[in-house]
């Protein structure tokens, strides 16, 4: 019971220390869409030839004709009663708008992260046992590779060589095929939602139309996860306490898996809870490549056309989202390292 106690107050502390965080991301992105070059009311406006009283209008519902500050005061109002406010591109509510498109996001980064991890633990784990040896170097060049392509290009390149080449993989055109009916809408991530219709062929058509995008995320955030698992295995291998482990005649496998690999994770868990938060809030280009309906391409679609309230709506719910995945992270440590106190 004391165990529970001490963790409500360390997320109760955790989640008091990020509120001015919190509050400097709303007032950052708020001023930042306002000082951006574009007129929302000239673009939403009807035609290159409306008049000042339309666009005066358009101003006037999007509540810019008012001061700066009675703006901002407005939209801190809104959000404390959980309104993001209104998306002049779609004309529905953004909470609702993201809420629809957070799903697909959702599936996507974190296939890519299990993708990812998948062949980043077992790369950068062969690295730390074999320094400097030609298996260490070619995962240092695998790594380096990925970081240094952006994420677009590996995108297209996907496309070119199993799409247009091969023709192994489905068109690129989201995450059902334009011919596809998609399933019920249960939980909105399309792999569960076929599987609880009992839809095989629908599962296997969205599993094929998630893969390149999700390959080349995973490409992406590769680099970094191998590289931590790497630098934190080899720094517990040189531990006094591995070394004593092999002195009393223990195998090679159980001194790694059992102790050097449990040690090693607190890093990891870290970067991978960076790199998830990142991957949610920098998949932009990848939606746009694959036409992929997240937040990340709704977001970029509002921004073109100097949609204030979706934008921000965006880089609110990834920052609030990054708080949460930094909150599981510590709780975490105290699960995989029991002598670090959850006091």
């Amino acid at each position: 019971m004391s165990a529970l106690v001490n963790i409500g107050r360390r997320v109760g502390k955790h989640l008091l220390a990020s509120l001015p965080a919190l509050f400097g991301v709303v007032l950052f992105t708020f001023l930042l869409m306002r000082v951006l070059p574009g007129d929302p009311a000239a673009f939403f406006a009807s035609g290159p030839n409306a008049g000042q009283a339309e666009m005066a209008q358009i101003r006037e519902t999007m509540g810019l004709d008012r001061p700066i500050p009675e703006q901002f005061v407005r939209y801190v109002g809104d959000l404390a009663r959980g309104n993001l406010g209104q998306s002049m591109t779609t004309g529905q509510p953004v909470i609702a708008d993201l809420a629809e498109r957070m799903p697909a996001s959702l599936e996507l980064t974190l296939f890519a992260l299990v993708l990812a991890l998948a062949l980043a633990l077992p790369l950068g784990i062969l690295a730390a046992l074999r320094p400097n040896s030609l298996l260490d170097h070619g995962v240092r060049f695998v790594c380096t590779l990925g970081v240094c392509v952006p994420t677009f290009v590996t995108g297209l390149l996907l496309i070119y060589v199993f799409y247009y080449l091969l023709g192994l993989a489905p068109d690129p055109t989201g995450r059902v095929d334009i011919f596809a009916a998609p399933p019920p809408g249960i939980t909105g991530f399309l792999l569960i939602d076929f599987l609880l219709v009992g839809d095989l062929a629908g599962w296997k058509a969205a599993f094929g139309q998630l893969i390149l995008p999700a390959c080349t995320m995973a490409l992406f955030v590769l680099a970094p996860l191998a590289r931590m698992t790497r630098a934190s295995l080899l720094a517990v291998l040189g531990s006094d306490f591995i070394r004593t482990a092999r002195s009393v005649g223990m195998s090679d496998w159980r001194v790694v898996v059992v102790y050097a690999l449990r040690n090693a994770l607190l890093p990891v868990l870290t970067i991978i809870g960076i790199v998830f938060s990142t991957m949610l809030g920098a998949n932009v280009l990848v939606e746009k490549v694959f036409s992929w309906p997240g937040i990340g391409s709704y977001a970029l679609d509002a921004l073109l056309a100097s949609d204030y309230a979706p934008v921000q709506g965006f880089v609110l719910l990834i920052a609030v989202i990054f708080v949460m995945v930094n909150l599981i992270i510590d709780v975490l440590y105290g699960i995989v390292d029991p002598r670090i106190s959850l006091q």
